[in-house]
């Protein structure tokens, strides 16, 4: 069989197009996808018409069609979510970075003793065990250095800013506090 005419193309496509669908359908969880992936097979069978290439098994035509755009369509998906996770992560790192500059001050506000540990571990990114090794300290003291020193951080954050947090607790928004009292701790200790 050659589909030589538009025509044929759209009374084949009447003809098989729920049976498509569904197939098409099977293969996605989404439903946006599945209708993306049933107009494309129309395309194709489109740009296959009047090409001179024959078509032994209508049927079977169809399917590999609705396979092989199922299949592109997947792998074009999850390399989206690829890029859309690897800028995700570039973004939080940017976030954590700019965090880590505005925290750093505050930081250095605390006593040695808590804020060298601090530093070290969630600045720096270094493990609690070798922060131990280098302050000559027990592990345990460590751990204790640096669960204080992130207490005494949060008093210092909540003297010095006002937050807006989200449902979780994680902070959305910081701002300095304007009041008085807030200005004259922040000029004292920043």
């Amino acid at each position: 069989m050659e589909i030589t005419k538009y025509n044929q193309v759209w009374e084949i496509w009447l003809e098989h197009k729920e049976r498509l669908q569904a197939y098409i359908g099977s293969k996605y969880k989404n439903k946006g996808l599945a209708e993306e992936a049933t107009q494309e097979v129309l395309l194709k069978i489109y740009k296959s018409c009047c090409s001179g290439n024959s078509i032994n098994n209508l049927n079977s035509w169809l399917y590999q069609i609705s396979n092989n755009v199922a299949i592109d369509l997947i792998k074009k998906e999850k390399k989206n979510t690829k890029e859309f996770t690897i800028d995700q992560n570039e973004s939080e790192s940017k976030s954590l970075t700019e965090i880590s500059e505005v925290l750093k001050p505050l930081i250095s506000l605390l006593p040695e003793k808590y804020s060298i540990p601090l530093k070290m571990a969630d600045i720096d990114g270094i493990p609690q065990k070798e922060i131990a090794d280098f302050l000559d300290l027990g592990i345990s003291a460590t751990k204790t250095r640096i669960q204080r020193a992130r207490k005494l951080l949060k008093e210092e954050i909540m003297t010095c800013f006002h937050l807006e947090l989200d449902k979780n607790g994680i902070p959305i928004t910081a701002s300095l506090k304007d009041n008085y009292l807030a200005i004259k701790q922040l000029k004292n200790k920043c």
